[in-house]
């Protein structure tokens, strides 16, 4: 093969790579910390076909990244927290131990994206259900020159180097898995640095469900409250919703108003809960 045929084949390749990027970005919901892009930000795998993370170093220096896998639950109020492998339970270990993917460490160069492929391989005797682990991008620090006005200070010095990370959910549903949703209790509350709108969505059924909740006036088409990537995990049945508001905001709730619970867009957008309230 000449170096003619070599350069176009490379350029094709290279034009293919940036094409498939941006229609990721154009239909995925991406997630950036530091100068790592990651998309999609969540991954449902329910059958033997694998399927592909994209990340892209959109910082102006190489990059070198570690990918892991990582245990969290979630808890009343919407929040993540580690879960360490010793404590897991049988649902998690088996979630730890189906998941297949490569590579492990990643170096990117400036605007450069690169796949990061992955599958599930569940046991034959693998009970129905949702098997939930979290998948890490973090970021390895480069290496720091020594000047030799440091090699001469006296002392101990202590440099803090901070590492970012993205950590993304990846899902596994094994046979027929249903969810059902209700939303309780809205109302506006006093927090501790003002109005806030609470509410709760309780679950029922084997999978989470995750979406956008709006709530919206009669006869107004724009929402007065939007909040988008609403999950609600198995390992709950009910999670607490709050929303710190300006009493600008706060005012609008007033009387009757709409609340409803639809999956993501790129989903169907499909109502998974609603409820027509009155709050005063």
């Amino acid at each position: 093969m000449s170096f003619k045929t070599i350069r176009k084949f490379a350029n094709r390749t290279a034009t293919i790579i940036a094409l498939s990027t941006a229609a990721i970005a154009a239909y995925t919901p991406a997630h950036a910390q530091g100068d790592l892009l990651v998309a999609p930000t969540r991954v449902i795998l329910d059958g033997s076909r694998g399927t592909e993370v994209i990340l892209s170093n959109i910082g102006s220096e190489e990059a070198t990244y570690r990918i892991g896998l990582e245990l969290r639950r979630m808890l009343e109020n919407g929040r993540l927290v580690p879960v360490e492998r010793t404590d897991a339970n049988s649902a998690e270990e088996a979630a730890l131990g189906m998941i297949r993917y490569a590579p492990r460490r990643i170096t990117l160069p400036p605007g450069q994206p690169q796949a990061v492929r992955l599958a599930a391989r569940p046991g034959a005797d693998l009970a129905d259900g949702e098997y939930r682990v979290h998948m890490s991008f973090k970021a390895i620090p480069r290496a720091r020159e020594v000047s030799a006005s440091d090699q001469q200070a006296e002392g101990v010095s202590i440099q803090l180097i901070p590492i970012y990370g993205v950590t993304i959910p990846i899902i596994v549903r094994q046979g027929r898995v249903e969810a059902q949703a209700a939303i309780n209790q809205p109302s506006i509350v006093q927090g501790e640095n003002g109005p806030e709108f609470a509410m709760s969505i309780s679950r029922t059924g084997e999978s989470s469900t995750y979406g956008v909740l709006s709530v919206t006036k009669p006869g107004e088409d724009e929402p007065i409250l939007l909040l988008r990537g609403i999950a609600v995990y198995p390992e709950l049945n009910e999670r607490q919703v709050r929303v710190r508001l300006t009493p600008e905001q706060a005012a609008k709730f007033n009387g009757q108003v709409r609340i409803e619970y639809r999956e993501m867009p790129q989903a169907g957008g499909g109502l998974i809960a609603a409820v027509d309230s009155f709050i005063g």
